[in-house]
């Protein structure tokens, strides 16, 4: 059996879910999950485990730093912080320049409490936050002590700023990239998101999505690229 841990670079459109179908199919392996969802309309590193003693190590592999890109859209709020919302808000967008959004993303580094989205995963009485969200019922919601390590803007226009953030274990970056428009006096929601590292891994080499779509080619390449859990322990002293 070719199980072990994989690595994919997701296109945006599937859930992370489907990504992990393709391969399961692929290999024919049940066994098969991933260590980190990314949104349908994200793209960058999924890491994918196959057979059991490979899914036994999700837990360990979620909890390495993640590194993001990101762009978002400055003088626009949506529901859901990102593209896949409807639009709530709109306000004008002055004064944007590098100096003060350099100043602004320096005030997110360290440590500090971030309120999860209402539309996510996380789940309230067995059922994700988003079941309630689409059902328009308010649960209250706990926030939660993240780390953002690094966060640079890589680019500025005149309604778009596009930065790269580091950042802990449960970070919602379109939260972060609300929090940033709200404290820039605009507004804003994230239009792009792309990861590039997690833990261990990098997208550098990652089979791409689009590979995953025919079951024999598929696993051609997720065989070339398969790191084995012996191989994976040794390297990183995991347990």
């Amino acid at each position: 059996m070719q199980s072990g841990i994989f690595t994919i670079d997701k296109p945006a459109g599937p859930s992370s879910f489907r990504m992990v179908q393709l391969v399961r199919r692929a290999l024919k392996i049940k066994k098969t999950g991933h260590a980190g969802t990314l949104d349908p309309f994200a793209t960058g590193l999924l890491v994918i485990c196959s057979g059991r003693p490979a899914t036994r190590l999700i837990s360990q592999l979620m909890d390495g730093e993640k590194v993001y890109e990101a762009t978002m859209r400055l003088g626009v709020e949506t529901s859901t912080q990102d593209p896949e919302g409807e639009i709530v808000a709109e306000r004008p967008v002055v004064d944007i320049t590098p100096s003060r959004v350099e100043a602004c993303l320096a005030g997110f580094l360290g440590e500090q409490f971030q309120m999860p989205p209402i539309y996510s995963a996380l789940k309230h009485k067995g059922k994700p936050l988003y079941h309630y969200a689409r059902k328009g019922i308010e649960v209250e919601r706990q926030p939660r002590l993240i780390t953002i390590s690094a966060l640079e803007c890589l680019g500025l226009g005149s309604d778009r700023i596009t930065i790269r953030v580091s950042c802990g274990k449960g970070t919602y970056v379109r939260t972060l990239a609300a929090d940033i428009g709200e404290k820039l006096g605009c507004g804003a929601h994230l239009t792009a998101l792309r990861r590039v590292r997690s833990g261990f891994f990098s997208v550098a080499g990652a089979v791409a999505g689009a590979e995953l779509l025919e079951p024999v080619r598929a696993r051609q390449a997720l065989l070339g690229n398969r790191l084995t859990v012996e191989a994976l322990v040794a390297r990183f002293a995991l347990k």
